[in-house]
């Protein structure tokens, strides 16, 4: 998913809002919402449509083939929508048609299917501008929102939230966690049978990525496989939790709305399989009467009660309610994960009371840092916490301690998240720590089938740069032998002229430019250097960790040839592209009869990077330096792994992880019970790839740097020139 691009379009959307809209934002949340929703469910119902039509006969009666295709969604992980919600028919609507009364009807035959969604659709739609609303919808119909997949309803909602600064935009993750954190919970615990509660449910992210695991990790049905339980305080969203378990073909019917400090749900305490939640952080005022009898009947707070605020009697920090909450309604067995404060591992008094007698059961499982900048609305460090009350007799002494504050993807200035494989690289650490080794092994032959996978599309791709490149210096050539002074100099000033000396140092710079075989070379070294690599990973046993050990040292002995050979290709493009540039533009190419603007043009802009932000299609260029760039990625995600557990058994990795005994010399107990990863996992050396890592950051920021004080000096030329023209 194109987030930028998703976002672009987004503002767009909430600027349109703001400045021609009667409504205010508080009245118009609920209905954007809905379009959301709509375009949403559009996207998931097109996605298995052509699979459930290809079931039936092309002259089925129109009446007949409806009834099948909505039969064919039943277990489908998206809803039947009926003719008049299908987003394609909105947009379509002629102009001066009443939209909002189209959008209200199709809320209308939704909840007709849906008896979960009676009263959780928005209506109200023909209050909106009738021009607005139609711009709004166009806006939704465009390729980053229609294409948006995974929790992209949270997303949107959150980021609504954030640019509206609607009521609660200020709680930080209490509606929306984001999807790195909701996936890395759903990894370690794996919620893949019985009741699965979150009992702060906001949105439902934790229940939509818990299907995705159970469907492609699992490969089962998941309203067979487990029975979503959820509580959200929020009226709206509660009616969103349901909107987004529907639309992803999930059961919503066990979606309440309820108080979770005081709404007990009793018949769901010790008997979950998994927890999970991001509930608001450090809350205080809850009323300590309200929470809970003083024996405590229902068993919810097994660690005794918080501490109070001495004037008014209330609990003055709920952190410590949360947990143990969730300990509570685990069954014996259960797992739970959830996001806590930073401040609640080592917070003193009464919660350090708590917190011993938890760590003393020992069934807290992991705990692990995160840094900044993964909330989308409060850029704010946080602890994922996990406990399993089925843990082996063997670890119940420990717990696994991982400090991934150094583990991100930049999206933005204010923007983190983890990637795919830095997620699959941190459950690996989990996995390991649990004695998981063929898990381990099995993630690392995925990493060194991906390269092969990369490798084996080089050749084509390598063909078809060399064939652009080939094809620009051809008409180059032609123009550099064929234009004439005579021509090139036709109605241009005295001062103006094109000198044959000129003529004659471009015909010599294009001559060298074609002669250069360095580019030819380190494509005929690296071709068979990956040709042996693939040999190599053929050969190899992928389900044995020794085997893969030696082929990663092959591998990691590619990627510095795959990095030279990428930056090779880069400065033959950066070459014949200043060439053009000055053939076109020194040399005033386009005015040439013997110039093709319009070839030149197509060959230029294979040997460009394509604009994402327009959403251009990948060019030649980018085609092979995404393969040389993704193969040495996969190479290095395998060497990551390799590098820190090089027998591909756990161990303690300094700044990374640790088991840290209860009890004992450098022990929780030692250090007051505190849940702190970096307390005990201390700090990662310096490494010669850390150095590596460094000196070509330096060089790629030198390299840009020199590009763009080259393009400033042509500005700079071109101003004062066309400054000159305006004072003569």
């Amino acid at each position: 998913m194109n987030i930028q691009q998703l976002e672009n379009e987004l503002w767009e959307a909430a600027d349109q809002l703001r400045a021609n809209s009667k409504l205010t934002a508080s009245e118009y949340s609920m209905p954007v919402l809905g379009l959301i929703f709509l375009r949403h469910a559009d996207n998931r119902f097109k996605a298995y449509l052509p699979e459930i039509e290809d079931g039936i006969h092309p002259k089925m009666p129109p009446t007949q083939r409806e009834k099948l295709i909505k039969l064919g969604f039943q277990g489908k992980a998206a809803i039947y929508l009926p003719e008049e919600a299908r987003f394609d028919r909105i947009v379509s609507l002629p102009q001066g048609a009443n939209v909002g009364e189209a959008i209200d009807i199709a809320m209308d035959v939704i909840e007709a299917e849906y008896e979960v969604l009676k009263g959780a659709l928005p209506r109200g739609y023909t209050a909106f501008e009738p021009d607005l609303l139609a711009d709004l919808v166009k806006i939704f119909d465009r390729p980053a929102i229609k294409s948006a997949r995974g929790d992209v309803f949270g997303r949107i909602y959150e980021y609504f939230l954030n640019k509206f600064a609607m009521s609660g935009a200020q709680e930080g993750g209490e509606f929306f966690t984001p999807p790195s954190l909701v996936r890395m919970i759903v990894n370690v615990i794996e919620p893949d049978h019985g009741l699965v509660l979150d009992p702060a449910c906001g949105s439902a992210g934790m229940f939509v990525q818990s299907g995705h695991f159970i469907e492609d990790v699992r490969h089962e049905v998941v309203n067979d496989a487990v029975t979503f339980h959820g509580q959200e305080k929020s009226e709206t969203n509660t009616k969103l939790a349901r909107m987004n378990l529907v639309v992803h073909g999930l059961d919503a019917s066990n979606i309440r709305q309820g108080n979770t400090f005081y709404d007990q749900a009793e018949h769901l305490v010790g008997q979950c399989n998994f927890v999970m939640a991001n509930p608001p952080f450090n809350v205080d005022g809850v009323d300590t009467k309200k929470v809970a009898a003083q024996d405590d009947p229902l068993g919810r707070l097994p660690f005794g009660l918080p501490g109070t605020n001495a004037k008014t009697g209330a609990i003055s920090n709920a952190n410590s309610l949360w947990i143990q909450y969730f300990y509570s309604y685990l069954n014996k067995t259960g797992r739970a994960g959830f996001v806590m404060a930073s401040s609640a591992s080592d917070a003193g008094n009464k919660d350090r009371e708590i917190r011993e007698k938890l760590v003393k059961t020992g069934h807290v499982d992991v705990m692990m840092a995160i840094g900044n900048k993964f909330f989308y609305t409060r850029s704010l460090p946080c602890t994922l916490w996990f406990f399993d009350k089925g843990k082996p007799q063997h670890l119940q002494d420990q717990v696994l301690m991982i400090d991934a504050r150094n583990v991100y993807h930049v999206v933005s200035a204010r923007s983190h998240v983890f990637t795919e494989e830095q997620l699959a690289n941190l459950n690996a650490i989990v996995w390991l720590y649990r004695g998981e080794q063929e898990k381990f092994v099995a993630q690392v032959g995925r990493y060194q089938r991906q390269v092969d996978d990369w490798l084996a599309s080089l050749p084509e791709r390598i063909l078809a740069d060399n064939a652009a490149v080939k094809d620009l210096a051809a008409k180059l050539s032609v123009f550099a032998e064929d234009a004439t002074l005579v021509e090139l100099n036709a109605n241009q000033r005295e001062d103006d002229q094109i000198t044959q000396a000129a003529l004659d140092s471009l015909r010599s710079e294009l001559t060298t430019a074609c002669a250069d075989k360095a580019a030819d070379e380190a494509i005929v070294v690296t071709l068979e250097a990956c040709l042996q690599a693939r040999s190599a990973i053929a050969t190899a046993d992928m389900t044995e960790h020794d085997s893969q050990v030696v082929l990663q040292s092959k591998l990691d002995a590619l990627a510095p040839l795959l990095k030279a050979t990428a930056k090779v290709l880069e400065v033959r493009h950066k070459q014949w592209l200043k060439l053009l540039d000055t053939v076109e533009k020194s040399f005033r190419g386009r005015l040439s009869n013997v110039f093709d603007g319009k070839a030149n043009r197509e060959a230029k802009r294979a040997l460009l990077a394509a604009d994402t932000k327009k959403n251009e299609a990948p060019t030649v260029r980018d085609a092979l330096l995404e393969a040389l760039k993704q193969a040495v990625y996969f190479i290095h995600q395998g060497h990551w792994l390799h590098s820190r557990f090089p027998d591909g058994t756990f161990e303690n990795v300094p700044g990374l992880c640790r088991a840290v005994p209860i009890d004992g010399e450098n022990s929780i107990a030692a250090n007051d019970y505190s849940l702190t990863p970096v307390r005990y996992v201390g700090v990662a050396p310096g490494s010669a790839e850390d150095d590596e890592n460094f000196a070509e950051m330096l060089r790629e920021i030198h390299e840009e740097l020199t590009e763009l004080n080259e393009k400033a000096e042509v500005l700079a030329n071109r101003i004062a020139s066309n400054f000159g023209e305006l004072m003569g």
